[in-house]
């Protein structure tokens, strides 16, 4: 876990000043309360019946968990496969607590746009199909999220 922390989280952003993790024995042995103390990084710990921890994680949380919803749909245990873009859409997405989104915040720029495929214009045939499935995979992700916006929508109008 550390090998993969160091080289996805501080290869990325540096030692982080604060973390909020489960209390899983990985995160409350004595390297991570070493790591975080010679940083002076802040470990705070979650707990199964609260794990929200605070109101930023439990927004994340169900954001990302609707992403997920609506990126594997029918296709529920290939969640870890939509992770990515779960994770992508989140990060592209305006925030109002930012007034941005937060790769803009990050990186100081907008993200590269993810362009269309167009039959024909690619002759390897594996980059071609992979090219294609991304611009599919894509349009039915649009389209499963303005789903999920309406119900979202017609659930709110109903409760007020």
């Amino acid at each position: 876990m550390a090998h993969v922390f160091f080289a996805e989280v501080v290869r990325l952003h540096g030692i982080l000043t604060s973390i909020v993790s489960d209390r899983d024995l990985m995160f409350t042995s004595a390297f991570w309360k070493a790591l975080f103390a010679a940083s002076s990084s802040k470990l705070l710990m979650s707990s199964a019946f609260h794990p929200q921890m605070d109101d930023q994680t439990e927004a994340v949380n169900k954001a990302i968990g609707m992403y997920l919803r609506c990126l594997t749909g029918d296709r529920p245990r290939q969640w870890v496969r939509w992770l990515p873009w779960a994770e992508y859409v989140y990060n592209t997405a305006f925030h109002t607590a930012l007034q941005d989104t937060p790769f803009r915040v990050v990186y100081g720029r907008d993200p590269p746009c993810l362009r269309s495929y167009e039959p024909g214009e690619i002759r390897v045939a594996a980059v071609a199909q992979n090219m294609a499935e991304c611009d599919a995979f894509i349009q039915d992700v649009r389209l499963r999220l303005e789903q999920a916006q309406a119900v979202t929508k017609a659930n709110y109008d109903r409760v007020h």
